[in-house]
């Protein structure tokens, strides 16, 4: 069994950075995709972006495309999200998942698991 952690969420104002970390315990995650996926108050929880094993292969929603980056350390069974240029509507609860194995190519919240505590990030004047 796979616990995932996630943690480095904050209160921030527009513009600002954070960086969020997924740590994985219980067994390595090195042969998963992970996704971050996040949640707005009233909102249903929608895919951010998703790392494939290698790290070679990267997604990321539309609307995050040139400001957040995903990263893994396989080494240390963590991932990243590097979070740029911070809006008011990035606000929301960030969870980091596993893909299912058989879900090549999803990213869809219905495809992964694992789901970790959360972590709260806003962005506010």
């Amino acid at each position: 069994q796979v616990q995932l952690v996630e943690s480095g969420g904050g209160l921030v104002q527009p513009g600002d950075s954070l960086r969020l970390s997924c740590a994985a315990s219980g067994r390595p995650i090195i042969s998963y995709t992970v996704g971050w996926f996040r949640q707005a108050p009233g909102k249903e929880r929608e895919f951010v972006a998703s790392i494939v094993w290698s790290g070679i292969t990267k997604e990321y929603a539309d609307d995050v495309k040139g400001r957040f980056t995903i990263s893994r350390d396989s080494t240390n069974n963590m991932v990243f999200l590097q979070m740029d240029s911070l809006q008011p509507n990035d606000t929301g609860v960030y969870y980091c998942a596993l893909r299912s194995p058989n879900r090549f190519g999803s990213t869809s919240r219905d495809d992964f698991g694992s789901w970790g505590q959360g972590t709260q990030v806003t962005v506010s004047s």
